[in-house]
């Protein structure tokens, strides 16, 4: 029987395909009874997955090489002994005898007791091993979990299979870029949340905040992700498929039409130029970038060097990776994003995620908190501005102090170089993120102490908003054009070009071609966004005559009531 369901379209395009499975084992364990007769089948179950992840670990333990960094090996036993932890290894089986449950849920349950126990532990470096422990609780999981889906490795012909999970970290999404998949589906998450964007940078059609995808589909089940829409189709009929296939066609048709302006200068109608940038997670995302044209790198979020993995990358490996992307960009700018670690994305190494992320820890205050890390950083990006045109952004600022702060470390980064005998580009330009609504308030030491800025519009929109951008429950109240938001965007836009200080904006703001004449009415020059969205948006800047967009803009600018906004929006793209 053929039903939809219904999101938030995350990736434009159409996908068609057969639905692949991917769990959170720590999110999905159902708690269900079982039978007396079938106890100690559930109890031995429970125990050959634990002795397989032993011999997992142990055989890794043996074939770490003798030159690897002790610290592996240390690591390997760390999870050794949290496996064989009675309260991991003995007190699941007593729960399973004594509660009839399933194992899977009896574990979880001695888990989360465990990682109580952490964090009522005041040392930073031992609390932090919580971390260690719901890796290795993991690990038994899978091995208990055998669903279609749950495999570790890419499945045949992935580019006709559609992941579907609950929900999926930024770090997850980042394992994805590996693969070919056809699009992708999750039950949370917002338009602008970190998972969303990095969907998005795939260039593949994606559907968010589904709610109840996971639970009502079928691995290998046909469906249709409508990422135009947000709209997952369910067994469609061959109607429906037809339908679908036809609009495939149109918009991959769409698609190679725009490819002929790829050349063609970002200009005005009335002859303004207009720079075009590319946001990037990795150092691999540049062939993007060269195939959409783009005149720069804007943003470069560091900060994805750093997930997927259980220590901090090394100044050489983020050098090697700034260096990479300075010399592929051929002197074009490139903008590096000191750590925005923090809110949805975290290390193992670095948790200090507080009860509220998004308002705690994060970014800049992380890297200040943290100086040998962001010393490190720095050296880096310094070490690779020699090769090519590197400048660094600093997310999060909102305080006059932090930015005297991060600029003396740099300061400090220099003169460590200079000491070495290290190259580096002395006249390397710093920026400073408007993502906090004090930022935007008090831009006068901004503008005196940096050289340009970028506004990050997804977090300026939660933070003016009060509205987590991860939670798709409020995800309806997130609005680009709440008159406030447009009044922070437009005064810092026009104050920077007051003070002759660029100001670009990075967000996904950048990339919604519906905002792109209004941002150029605002008297924005500078666009950074996702590669796949460049051509569209450049396509809207070729069609627009800046000498009739001001005025309408203005007219936005004084307007009370978003539909109202909106209204005159539809006017001004008309």
């Amino acid at each position: 029987m053929s039903f939809t369901l219904h999101g938030s379209g995350v990736g434009g395009g159409i996908a068609i395909g057969q639905v692949h499975l991917i769990s959170s084992a720590r999110l999905e364990v159902a708690h269900y009874e079982i039978k007396p007769e079938h106890l100690e089948l559930e109890v031995m179950r429970f125990s050959t997955a634990v002795d397989k992840v032993r011999a997992e670990l142990q055989a890794l333990r043996r074939s770490v090489p003798a030159s690897a960094p002790a610290e592996l090996g240390a690591f390997l036993n760390l999870h050794l002994m949290i496996l064989d932890d009675s309260t991991l290894s003995q007190e699941p089986r007593e729960l399973i005898r004594n509660l009839h449950c399933n194992a899977e849920w009896a574990l979880v349950q001695q888990m989360d007791y465990l990682v109580a126990q952490f964090e009522k532990i005041e040392d930073p470096y031992l609390r932090e091993r919580q971390a260690d422990v719901v890796q290795v609780v993991e690990r038994v999981l899978k091995a208990m979990l055998h669903q279609p889906g749950r495999a570790s490795g890419a499945p045949a012909h992935e580019e006709r299979l559609i992941v579907v999970a609950h929900d999926l970290s930024p770090a997850d999404m980042i394992l994805f870029k590996q693969h070919q998949y056809a699009g992708f589906v999750t039950d949370l998450g917002g338009v602008t949340s970190h998972t969303a964007i990095v969907a998005r940078s795939l260039n593949i059609p994606a559907i968010v905040g589904e709610r109840t995808a996971r639970q009502m589909v079928r691995e290998g089940e046909l469906v249709i992700v409508d990422g135009v829409h947000g709209v997952l189709i369910v067994a469609p009929d061959e109607v429906v498929l037809e339908e679908y296939r036809q609009r495939q066609r149109e918009l991959e048709l769409a698609r190679q039409k725009l490819k002929r302006i790829r050349a063609t200068p970002a200009t005005t109608r009335d002859g303004t130029a207009v720079d075009l940038h590319a946001n990037i997670e990795l150092p691999q995302d540049i062939e993007q970038v060269r195939e959409s044209g783009a005149t720069g790198v804007g943003l470069f979020r560091s900060e994805f060097l750093f997930l997927n993995r259980d220590d901090l990358p090394c100044e050489d490996e983020q050098f090697e990776a700034y260096r990479q992307v300075a010399q592929a960009m051929r002197g074009m700018p490139v903008t590096i994003r000191t750590l925005d670690l923090g809110a949805d994305k975290t290390v193992n190494s670095s948790v200090r995620s507080g009860p509220n992320p998004a308002m705690g820890l994060r970014a800049i205050r992380l890297c200040l908190a943290e100086p040998q890390m962001f010393l490190t950083q720095l050296r880096a990006i310094l070490r690779a501005s020699n090769y090519g045109k590197i400048r660094l952004l600093i997310p999060m600022l909102a305080h006059a102090h932090e930015i005297v702060q991060a600029l003396a470390l740099i300061d400090r980064a220099r003169a460590l170089l200079d000491a070495e005998g290290l190259p580096y580009d002395r006249g390397m330009e710093i920026g400073g993120m408007i993502e906090v609504p004090a930022a935007a308030l008090s831009l006068g030491v901004f503008v005196r102490k940096l050289d340009f800025l970028s506004i990050g519009t997804n977090d300026l929109i939660q933070y003016t908003l009060a509205i987590d951008r991860t939670d798709d429950s409020v995800s309806h109240l997130y609005n680009p054009l709440h008159p406030a938001v447009l009044h922070l965007i437009a005064h810092t836009i026009r104050t920077g070009s007051r003070m002759r200080i660029p100001v670009a904006v990075c967000g996904e703001m950048a990339g919604d071609v519906t905002l792109t004449r209004l941002l150029l009415g605002f008297g924005l020059r500078q666009f950074s966004m996702h590669p796949a969205n460049l051509l569209e948006i450049k396509q809207q800047v070729l069609k627009s005559d800046l000498g009739k967009l001001g005025q309408l803009a203005n007219r936005i600018l004084r307007v009370e009531d978003s539909e109202k906004a909106l209204q005159l929006l539809e006017k001004l793209n008309a």
